[in-house]
């Protein structure tokens, strides 16, 4: 019986390195998934950042292209029309503001109600003043630093 019993070990255990190299490789096979899935990952965000900075590249020559053809423009123009088209920005701003003024006079000696106010100055122009005001004293304050 002892015999019978040592020969099944034996015979048993000779399939033990095989049974654990089983196991080994399937766990190195899913260490080499888990760090190729990173790396595609990683280069997923490096072309992400390459694109943002393709479309920042892309911008900045469209606006030095613009620049270049305004120049361009002005040299063939009259003064007047220079003038003009140099105030189209300001006039607008002006024009906002002036609306907002105009509004709130409006709103704070009863003349309008409440709820007109709220649809004349909707979210939608007030987006539209944000944006004009952001600008006017973001983003070319911070150009010119």
């Amino acid at each position: 019986m002892l015999s019978l019993l040592g020969s099944l070990l034996g015979f048993g255990t000779s399939f033990l390195p095989k049974l654990l190299g089983f196991f080994e490789e399937k766990r190195d096979q899913a260490h080499e998934l888990k760090l190729m899935d990173k790396q595609l990952e990683q280069q997923i965000k490096l072309g992400e950042q390459k694109l943002q900075f393709m479309n920042v590249e892309a911008d900045i020559r469209e606006t030095e292209a613009l620049q270049k053809s305004q120049t361009k423009m002005t040299v063939k123009s009259s003064q007047w029309v220079i003038n003009l088209s140099s105030s189209v920005r300001p006039i607008m701003t002006y024009l906002l503001f002036l609306e907002f003024m105009i509004l709130t006079f409006m709103l704070a000696f009863n003349s309008i109600d409440l709820e007109m106010y709220n649809r004349i100055w909707s979210n939608e122009i007030q987006a539209v003043w944000a944006a004009v005001v952001s600008f006017w004293f973001g983003q070319r304050s911070f150009n010119r630093k």
